[in-house]
């Protein structure tokens, strides 16, 4: 016999991790943790030096990550990371050289304890090639598993664990076990017959002790409880036949009825309403075994229970009705046939969400169809007031979104004070966006005050949400089809410049964009895009180029003064990038924003730049001050000193004379090719006439 310890929260990675794990699909947990226990105790085995070597502990590192079991709720203080395969009998009598400082808070059961496998074991296999049986149990966020000889295995568990019905009942006559002994989870030799599915030991049994028929384990389970959950029909009969209660239910208020719809056992079913089960009783959560067979797609089943006058209205604690459970998880069928029986088609849950609601959430196109043909209405929203094109359009459903369109009140959508275009703009559903816009929305809606407090940046357009996300072609859609650029609050476009998006910024200008907005929250003497761009001198140039107002650039009301120290805030945030509902107590000024350490080292070439768009200015003594400390920025200051050159004098006023339109426009504009380059102050080159 040997024990091994199996660690399943902290599984290693070995080569089988990059296997194509389809082929474990079908497999229920106990079925994949025998795989992943046969495998290891199989590893650990090749790493045996002889014979008598006890068998080392394997890590269980082929368990699908999907399924590993969870940590403990108290799990070791300090767990060893490489527990010992086979521990001394006595751990007393020869005591670590140097005994753990900090030793586990709940240390393994030593070899003494575990040396045999018992029914306090969890689970268990007989092994085909070898006479062993495997058996494990969940310790402290472990697999504790014991494998033994099928021939030092106690008789009476064996027998029982075969399904041995002779050995079983040759054991019961020399009354050398007791049969109503219960293991640490309270269950009896009868609940593991039925559990493992042993008819003839369970007549056997009962034969013996007929009244444990309905004894409960810890957790309330009967026998009957435990055939129907592991589907053995044979003994789920036999039990019923010889009197078990079929409404004993478990804990949380199951009964076999519920866990026989839960499981899609039809004929298991049909035994126990046969037999007196009850159809309306319901679970801890409200949950009826109708909503089960419901959740399970089986219209025979939910057939069977309404003839047995199962309640077709029954709610759960959420509100959630037979009809609305087939519309959530898409059973078509069993949702007609609901209808049918007269199931409420608006039904509503406690969040006011309507059975078409939750269909159209989940993609349900075939359910949709169904109850729309039945006239569920489209204009019923929930608690939060979105409709059913709302969360379709949120979650892409486009055939969904199509047939909800030529139903859903625009009006309704209004007072929703949320588009389904914010919806699909938000999460970036450009072919719903699309056929929104098509249909006629209104591409400048804008989201009500509660809803725009929601988001940090209090947004409100739909474009808005499209630049956020950086998606250019849902931009370009809501543009072309006469997006507003300039409605929110932070124009859309200064999120673009941001986020450093030369294309977005130029679609955005393109489209007249407020090339000099500024934050109504957090006032500035200068556009604010510049702003976001000190850093980036590209999009700097090219806000100058398309009609930015360089000039405030070079307003200051200390002039040749001494200034102010700079105020910083008392987190660290840059209040300029966030928007708040505390209004700022004084106008920011270019020389102060340059003056910032994250900007300051930028000042000389944005002042350069910023010289090439204005005619004569005096800089402050704060930009002064930037120009002085760099050697190589003085020619800067030179630049700025009078009188400017005649010819970028008249650049300027030709710029002032053609005004932002058409300086966006300037290529199309009927002048010289060289005039527009010099307008746009473009470095012309002579290779071709030299």
């Amino acid at each position: 016999m040997a024990t091994a310890r199996v660690s399943a929260p902290n599984l290693t990675t070995s080569s089988a991790d990059t296997e194509d794990y389809s082929v474990y699909a079908n497999m229920s947990e106990d079925q994949l943790l025998q795989l992943a226990i046969e495998r290891s105790l199989a590893d650990a085995n090749t790493q045996q030096i002889c014979s008598h070597t006890p068998r080392l502990m394997a890590q269980c590192s082929h368990l699908p990550r999907s399924q590993r079991v969870p940590p403990p709720a108290n799990p070791p203080a300090n767990p060893p990371a490489n527990p010992p395969a086979n521990p001394p009998a006595n751990p007393s009598a020869n005591p670590p050289a140097n005994p753990p400082a900090n030793p586990p808070a709940n240390p393994p059961l030593s070899e003494k304890q575990c040396s045999r496998i018992n029914r306090d074991a969890q689970n268990h296999l007989f092994r085909k090639d070898k006479q062993e049986v495997i058996a494990w149990t969940r310790y402290n966020g472990f697999l504790r598993v014991t494998v033994e000889s099928v021939n030092d295995l106690d008789p009476f568990l064996s027998a029982i664990w075969k399904g041995d019905a002779k050995a079983l009942s040759a054991l019961i006559q020399t009354k050398s076990r007791k049969l109503l002994e219960a293991n640490q989870d309270g269950w009896l030799p009868l609940h593991e017959c039925a559990y493992y599915g042993h008819v003839d030991c369970l007549k056997i049994l009962l034969s013996a002790e007929p009244e444990t028929i309905n004894s409960r384990t810890l957790k309330n389970q009967t026998p009957l409880l435990l055939a129907v959950t592991r589907r053995h029909s044979a003994c789920v009969l036999y039990l019923l036949e010889k009197g078990a209660d079929p409404n004993l239910a478990n804990n949380q208020w199951e009964t076999p009825l519920y866990k026989a719809c839960e499981k899609g056992n039809e004929e298991v079913v049909s035994f126990l309403i046969r037999y007196g089960a009850s159809t309306t009783k319901s679970s801890v959560q409200g949950i009826t075994p109708l909503h089960e067979a419901v959740t399970s797609k089986n219209v025979e089943m939910c057939k069977m229970l309404l003839q047995a006058k199962a309640n077709l209205m029954a709610k759960n604690i959420y509100g959630i009705d037979p009809l609305f459970t087939a519309a959530q998880c898409g059973a078509a069928e069993v949702l007609s046939f609901l209808l049918m029986k007269g199931a409420e088609v608006n039904t509503q849950a406690n969040d006011g969400a309507s059975a078409l609601f939750e269909a159209s959430k989940n993609g349900h196109r075939e359910v949709v169809e169904i109850l729309l043909s039945r006239r569920a209405d489209v204009n019923k929203s929930n608690k939060a007031g979105l409709l059913p094109i709302h969360v379709a359009a949120k979650n892409g459903h486009a055939e969904i979104v199509a047939m909800l369109i030529p139903r859903t009140s625009r009006a309704k959508i209004r007072r929703c004070g949320i588009s389904p275009l914010h919806m699909a703009a938000e999460r970036n559903r450009d072919g719903v966006l699309e056929m929104l816009i098509d249909a006629g929305f209104d591409v400048n809606s804008m989201l009500s005050e509660d809803w725009s407090k929601m988001y940090e940046d209090h947004r409100s357009t739909v474009l808005y949400c499209a630049v956020s996300n950086s998606n250019i072609d849902a931009a370009t859609m809501l543009l072309e089809a006469g997006a507003n650029p300039n409605l929110d609050t932070f124009n859309p476009l200064l999120v673009a410049v941001r986020k450093g998006y030369m294309e977005m910024v130029k679609l955005l200008v393109n489209h007249g964009a407020n090339i000099n907005s500024i934050l109504p929250t957090h006032p500035t003497d200068f556009p604010a895009a510049l702003i976001f761009c000190m850093n980036f001198l590209p999009m700097f140039k090219y806000l100058m180029d398309n009609g930015c107002d360089a000039l405030s650039c070079f307003t200051c009301d200390y002039g040749s003064n001494s200034h102010p120290p700079m105020k910083s805030s008392r987190d660290g945030r840059d209040r300029l990038y966030y928007i708040s509902d505390e209004n700022s107590e004084s106008c920011v000024q270019f020389c102060e924003m340059i003056s910032r350490s994250s900007v300051s080292s930028w000042a000389g070439p944005v002042i350069d730049i910023l010289l090439d768009y204005v005619g004569h200015v005096k800089l402050c003594s704060r930009l002064t001050e930037h120009l002085d400390s760099y050697s190589e920025w003085a020619q800067i200051k030179d630049k700025a000193m009078p009188p400017r050159p005649l010819m970028h004098l008249c650049r300027i006023k030709i710029r002032q004379q053609l005004g932002i339109q058409r300086l966006r426009q300037m290529n199309n504009l009927p002048l010289p090719g060289r005039l527009i380059k010099f307008l746009r102050h473009e470095k012309e080159s002579f290779s071709d006439i030299l």
